[in-house]
């Protein structure tokens, strides 16, 4: 029964994202959180959820042209070494014993689905507002130095998705649409994307090596989540944008101040 529950929150899940390109972090890890999970069991697991299902969308859009290879390969100079640093540092010494190691994850994960909800709020005015260069004492000197400014954000992209399993998606896409405002945006979806596979897998296989990855709940999530994805992009143009962000960026505020305060 349980590995039926488990497939049908992989289907609703994955719906989500079909619908919406967002839900891979932001609900499949509280939603784990709700079964009884631990939050490293939970933050593992999704992980490795994340890093298998946005690969086969990291395919269709190299295969369409929509990646920028350099952008990842900045991206991912930043994020994947600190991730691996922080699995040998923090995540595999005696303070993942402790409370405060759970506190911590729980912490993290309601910070990034409240930056998450303000992005998916703000998302239209801050991509004017970077082709606008506004404001140009900020946006002037990002763009002017991309590469750097790319490579540092990678470093806190790592940070934020191997404490929480947040920002690979929503998060790690406006960032890169503020320092390449000219770039199409399914060419910065495509991008963020194929640099959320390496990170998310990387960050992921650090929690399977301390042995907080559960494969059997993973593989339930998989099955229901892989074609629930294919029936919400399919029907993704028939539902208004308005009312289904207005929805997710009401679950996530809910859910981050959640895990803040309690």
């Amino acid at each position: 029964m349980e590995f039926v529950l488990h497939i049908l929150a992989g289907a609703v899940v994955g719906f989500a994202i079909g619908l919406s390109g967002v839900g891979g972090g932001s609900l499949m890890t509280p939603l784990l959180l709700l079964f009884g999970y631990s939050a490293p069991v939970a933050i593992g697991t999704d992980l490795l959820y994340a890093a298998i299902t946005k690969a086969g969308g990291a395919l269709s859009h190299h295969r369409r042209g929509n990646v920028d290879w350099k952008i990842v390969l900045l991206l991912a100079s930043g994020s994947i070494p600190v991730s691996i640093l922080l699995h040998g540092t923090l995540l595999n010494s005696a303070f993942q014993e402790s409370p405060e190691f759970e506190e911590l994850l729980t912490l993290s994960l309601g910070v990034m689905l409240i930056t998450t909800a303000i992005i998916l709020i703000f998302k239209d005015k801050m991509r004017s507002s970077a082709v606008e260069e506004k404001p140009e004492f900020f946006m002037q000197p990002v763009h002017r130095y991309r590469a750097a400014v790319t490579l540092v954000m990678g470093l806190l992209l790592g940070v934020c998705v191997t404490l929480s399993s947040v920002g690979a998606g929503a998060f790690g896409a406006a960032i890169l649409l503020m320092i390449y405002s000219q770039t199409t945006a399914v060419r910065i979806i495509g991008t963020d994307i194929a640099h959320a596979v390496p990170l998310t897998f990387i960050a992921g296989l650090g929690y399977l090596l301390a042995g907080y990855v559960d494969l059997m709940l993973l593989v339930s999530l998989l099955l229901g989540s892989l074609p629930a994805i294919h029936v919400g992009s399919r029907i993704s143009n028939q539902v208004p944008d308005r009312y289904l962000l207005t929805l997710l960026t009401a679950i996530l505020l809910s859910l981050g101040f959640y895990y803040i305060l309690f």
